[in-house]
């Protein structure tokens, strides 16, 4: 395959893998599976294009020495992509001490969209028309074609071998400590610390249609809804738990009014949710008949069921409704 060809498939292919990447990331329903479907695809195609891409990298370091430095490291960062991505799909490598290999597979993706957009901008590769023939559109779909049939005998042999992969959820995450949430994993998002916090002192602060108004833990806590729902952690991970606390749909005045409800944490972390879910939130005090633990939220954390774990807000200090469609914020919190 010429080197220009390679080069613009190669880019076609790591686009659709960063971009069924991040939707996987993000969505929680049980139609994510297909999106984890095509990503794996996308990433073995890149793997299947390595020897070709691999001649024009050698011809292109022993031309510039000296400027090779960012695609020795866009290198590095798809060996590392590839081992962590096969690793966590198989089962054979979920954890590396105290990160997941999820977490590094992600941390070596955006490295590769920074280094690729670099690549990108240093070396460009225009696409033509005559790229589109027959002949390179064929060549196109038994790329495509290859990487979708490796991608189903990579899940048919975890199957066969038994190998842990096998029982990943749709999600691409690993079962950890369902009900039992004293050993759960404690995770946050990017810089959140763990807050330690009195509850003699903490109030939650709520604004709906009836003003704004602020409620003690105890009066939270003593009126508990109970519900079981599964927490899906980015990391890699998930767990089973029952929750308790109190519905939003109970706590809040006039949601039919309103766009979005916005839980805001302590640390300033946030997340704005349909209005129309308050029926299926719950602001949880306590899991597994216990009360929160510091790590994992308390004096109350958001229970999000069918949502990624960092819709799951924790150390909630403020609730309010808004007239802000809740698609009006970051698809990811970037704090």
């Amino acid at each position: 395959m010429a080197g220009r060809r390679t080069n613009l498939a190669l880019l076609a292919l790591t686009l659709i893998a960063a971009a069924t990447g991040v939707l996987a990331f993000g969505v929680g329903g049980p139609w994510v599976r297909w999106t984890i479907v095509a990503h794996g695809a996308a990433a073995l195609g890149i793997v299947a294009l390595v020897p070709w891409k691999t001649g024009i990298a050698s011809r292109g370091i022993r031309r510039h020495r000296y400027r090779s430095a960012p695609s020795i490291l866009l290198a590095a960062a798809l060996t590392v992509v590839t081992i962590t991505g096969l690793g966590h799909a198989t089962g054979v490598l979920v954890w590396l001490g105290p990160v997941s290999a999820m977490q590094l597979h992600v941390g070596s993706a955006i490295a590769i969209v920074v280094l690729l957009g670099w690549h990108v901008i240093a070396r460009p590769t225009r696409p033509r028309r005559t790229d589109l023939t027959r002949r390179n559109l064929l060549r196109a779909g038994v790329v495509a074609g290859g990487a979708a049939a490796a991608y189903g005998t990579l899940e048919v042999a975890t199957h066969v071998l038994r190998l842990p992969g096998a029982a990943r959820r749709a999600t691409g995450s690993y079962v950890r400590c369902s009900l039992d949430p004293a050993v759960m994993p404690v995770t946050q998002w990017l810089n959140d610390q763990v807050q330690v916090t009195d509850p003699a002192g903490w109030r939650l602060s709520i604004e709906d249609a009836s003003g704004r108004r602020s409620v003690a833990y105890e009066e939270l806590d003593a009126d508990r809804d109970r519900i079981r729902a599964v927490l899906d952690c980015t990391g890699g991970w998930w767990a089973d738990q029952e929750w308790e606390g109190v519905l939003l749909a109970r706590l809040l005045s006039g949601l039919e009014t309103a766009s979005s409800i916005e839980v805001t944490s302590l640390t300033g972390y946030a997340r704005r949710l349909p209005s129309g879910d308050a029926g299926r939130l719950l602001l949880a005090t306590r899991v597994g008949d216990a009360p929160l633990s510091a790590g994992h939220g308390f004096p109350a954390r958001l229970v999000a069921a069918g949502r990624r774990g960092f819709w799951w807000v924790k150390w909630v200090d403020r609730i309010a409704l808004s007239e802000v469609p809740w698609w009006w914020q970051a698809p990811f919190p970037t704090a």
